[in-house]
Formats: structure tokens, sequence, C-alpha cells
């Protein structure tokens, strides 16, 4: 006969199994590296909750000019997939991964995507002594069109590591697709209202060639495509000189970016400030851009509201 002292013998044991599931289910998880929150935003809603995820920038950190860390380095060596951006968006990443010994694999998230290669003609990528001419444009995500190609390499590279979830990965992967099909539409609704003759912007480093290819908007920046280049005082005025000379109506800072420079560019051409647009890294939860799909649509808008006229 079971007692009620036998009962509260075993309680412990049955209060303690769902704990115990649930720590099997985190051991089962594939343990999976994203290189920044961009990627790793993108990373999560196809692994869902099949995978271990860690990300090493995280929001509002700025990948280009990164130090990996001691902890980093165990977290790639742990794991059975890292994704990486490729186009060395991050310096730092492959000199991390041999560091690591890790026996993970290694995917490219903006394999295979249509680049730009900087315009050797182009005035806004011309940075006196540090000019990037004829170097890729890293920053793909910003074009939703590339942003599926991510997906797609995404959910190969964790098909491969784990063909068991195949059918999660896939499922996952097809209602992210169906987001970004809406968000393209909503993007490109919002864009349409700015007048042609108000498609000039400028930021402080040049992150936004994509959006400005797929959307037709021209961005200007006095930074190159890495934010380790310094902007010169003859980047700077040049600029200045030609917000005046083409009435360009608005200058933007970047959150992963010292405003200072922007607000000098604006102060002293008459432009006035847009607002804070996301480049290379998602906000904090508590932000506008805490999610790729989030940050697409904020940066969208907050263009649209900064170039197009009031009545």
């Amino acid at each position: 006969m079971i007692t009620r002292r036998h009962v509260l013998a075993l309680a412990p044991l049955a209060l303690s199994i769902p704990a115990l599931s649930r720590l099997a289910r985190a051991q089962d998880r594939l343990p999976v590296v994203a290189s920044f929150s961009i990627l790793g935003d993108l990373v999560a809603n196809i692994g869902g909750e099949r995978i271990a995820l860690s990300t090493l920038v995280g929001p509002n950190g700025d990948a280009h000019v990164y130090s990996p860390s001691p902890s980093d380095a165990r977290k790639v060596k742990e794991a059975r997939l890292i994704v990486t951006n490729g186009l060395k968006f991050e310096g730092w990443i492959a000199r991390l991964i041999r560091s690591s010994a890790t026996n993970g694999a290694v995917v490219e998230a903006a394999r295979g995507v249509k680049t730009i290669v900087v315009d050797e003609n182009s005035p806004a990528h011309d940075h006196g002594d540090h000019s990037h001419a004829g170097e890729t444009d890293p920053h793909a995500w910003q074009s939703v069109v590339n942003a599926r190609v991510y997906i797609a390499n995404i959910r190969a590279g964790l098909i491969a590591a784990d063909p068991a979830g195949n059918d999660s990965y896939e499922a996952n992967a097809s209602a992210y697709l169906a987001k970004l099909d809406a968000l393209e539409q909503e993007i490109m609704a919002l864009l349409a209202k700015i007048p042609a003759e108000r498609r000039r912007i400028i930021t402080s480093h040049d992150a936004f060639g994509y959006f400005g290819d797929a959307y037709g908007l021209a961005f200007i920046a006095p930074q190159g495509i890495s934010t380790e280049a310094q902007a010169s005082a003859r980047d700077v005025g040049r600029i200045i000189q030609q917000v005046r000379k083409d009435r360009i109506a608005a200058v933007f800072l970047e959150n992963i970016s010292d405003a200072r420079l922007a607000r000098r560019i604006a102060e002293e051409s008459g432009a006035k400030i847009g607002g804070t647009l996301y480049s290379d890294a998602l906000s904090d939860a508590s932000g506008p851009a805490a999610t790729y799909l989030d940050m697409m649509r904020h940066n969208a808008r907050t263009i649209t509201e900064a170039l197009t006229p009031r009545p």
C-alpha cells in the first residue's frame, strides 16, 4: 500500500522530471555560432528549438572592429556549425576559427548573392588615401532579395549539420521566406512616396549600397565600407559642399557609429538629422530594430518620414 510517506518521498523526484526533460532537450540541441546579431536573428528563425545559438557580436555592436574574447573561442570550438557573413565583413573571424581548432562546419551566409563592387568613379567611395574602389561591399543583407539567399544558405548548413531536423528547418525557412515577401512589398510601398529629387541620403559609413540599389536611393558616406576607415577633413568638407549644392534633405545617424561626424555634417550644411538607421547590428530587445524584419521596416519608415515633403 502506498502511504502518505511514500508520496512525500517521491514528490521531489516527480518535480525534477520536467527540469531533467528540459536539460536533456537542451543537451540534444545543435550548438551553432553566428558571428553578429543580424545573422543571429536569421539563424534563430530557421533553427528554432533544435539549435542552441550563440551570437558573438551582440546588439548595437560593430563587427568591423570587434575583438574576440577567449569565451568566443570556446563557443566556436564547441559549435557544430559556424555561420558567418563572408565577403570579408568580419576580418577577425578566420583567425578565430583557426585558433579555436573547431571541427564545426562553416557556412558563409552571403555566398551566392549578387555583390556590389565599389565604383571607382563614384565620389561617395573615394576616401583620399584609403579609397575603397574595387572592393566588394559586404553589407549584402541590406537587400531583402539577398536575405532570401542568406536563408537558403543557413537552411542548407543546418540540414547538413543536423539531417534529422530537415523537415523542421524546411518548414521554418518557408515560413520566414513568406515574411520576407511581405516585408519587401511593405518597403517598396513606403519608399515609393519619396520624390525623385529627394532620394539622396548621407550616412556615417557606406553600409547601405544594397538598400540603395534595391530601392532606388543614393547613399553618400564620409567613411568607407568599413568603420575602421577614418574620414579625412577633405572627405567631410566635400560632402558638406555636396549637401549644400544638391540640397540633400537629411543626414542620418547610425546605431554603430559615433554620431558626432553626422551631426557636424548636418550643422555645417544646413541639412536636418533624419533619424537613426540600423546598418550592421540590430537594436537591443527594447529598441525599434530587435529583429531583421523590424530593422528593415524601421529603416524604410525612418527614411520615408525624413524625405517625404509634408503638405
